[in-house]
């Protein structure tokens, strides 16, 4: 029998990272695309280079593409939450879902507003990154539609959370800002960029804690986990070496074995403290602080 559990004894429990996340994001993930104004921007963009030029569309469409897939791919992961009745991670994913929607209209924004008109940019999406977002990201999470096992949940989880989130776009997003923060040209997506790392810094939090807490409960989650990262960390870094082709020097001073390597970090950072989760009982995941998911003071 259905529980409805905000009229029962418990309630809601305000002590798990999931409501403590839930209660960030109403404070910290209420901007509005909207509001950003990309005035200087626009002007910025009429003295770039060619190559500026192509290396921001390359990256553009990218970001653009992955926070369109994000966003239309974690409703499964919504439902499969809500049905095994853990409110506190649903009411969490309310934010996530609304900001990934947020994503996608303020990289929109800078296409149709600052380059005014971009075209088709599908012509930047090559077989590393078609592998995760046309293939590995959607038939990840679709499966939870039909099949909400541990198994799946992680398999998703690590696609969508560890790797698409915490390898892909926070190297990114690292090299957005790197390049942005270097010249403060373009303060507008400066503040947009600076607004969706501190998002997506909770929603990778999440999928620590949802990762963690399906390895405390089934030991073998943790073999699940390693073969899914073995079979995408060489598609994600694949998609670093697309961003930069053969552009070299690339422009903004970035260079790609920086870019490489803070991928790498993140991977392996993320690997250990999901390593830490085994042997845990779950009532310890429970407990846990947004240190141990990486969450650091935003």
């Amino acid at each position: 029998m259905r529980e409805l559990k905000t009229t029962g004894e418990k309630g809601l429990d305000h002590s798990l990272l999931p409501m403590r996340l839930y209660h960030k994001a109403k404070k910290l993930g209420v901007w509005d695309p909207k509001d950003i104004d990309f005035t200087q921007d626009k002007e910025t963009w009429q003295t770039f280079t060619d190559d500026e030029k192509e290396a921001s569309l390359r990256l553009g469409a990218m970001f653009q593409a992955g926070e369109e897939a994000v966003t239309r791919d974690l409703l499964p992961l919504i439902r499969v939450i809500s049905m095994e009745g853990r409110l506190e991670e649903e009411l969490y994913l309310t934010t996530f879902l609304f900001e990934e929607a947020k994503h996608t209209e303020v990289f929109r924004r800078f296409l149709d507003e600052v380059v005014g008109g971009a075209g088709d940019l599908t012509i930047y999406h090559q077989s590393h990154f078609k592998k995760i977002f046309y293939e590995y990201l959607p038939q990840a999470m679709e499966r939870l539609i039909d099949d909400p096992s541990p198994e799946a949940q992680a398999e998703a989880s690590v696609t969508y959370n560890m790797v698409v989130e915490g390898i892909l776009a926070e190297s990114g997003y690292h090299a957005f800002y790197t390049a942005l923060k270097g010249q403060l040209a373009m303060p507008g997506m400066f503040e947009a960029v600076t607004n969706l790392k501190r998002d997506e810094a909770r929603h990778i939090s999440y999928g620590s804690y949802l990762l963690q807490r399906l390895i405390s409960e089934h030991d073998h989650i943790w073999d699940v986990v390693v073969k899914r990262m073995e079979l995408l960390l060489p598609h994600a870094i694949g998609v670093v070496d697309e961003i930069f082709g053969t552009m070299d020097p690339f422009p903004f001073d970035l260079k790609k074995d920086d870019i490489v390597a803070f991928a790498m970090k993140q991977f392996q950072t993320r690997m250990e403290v999901l390593r830490r989760a085994r042997g845990k009982t779950p009532d310890e995941i429970y407990s846990i602080s947004e240190k141990d998911v990486g969450l650091t003071d935003e």
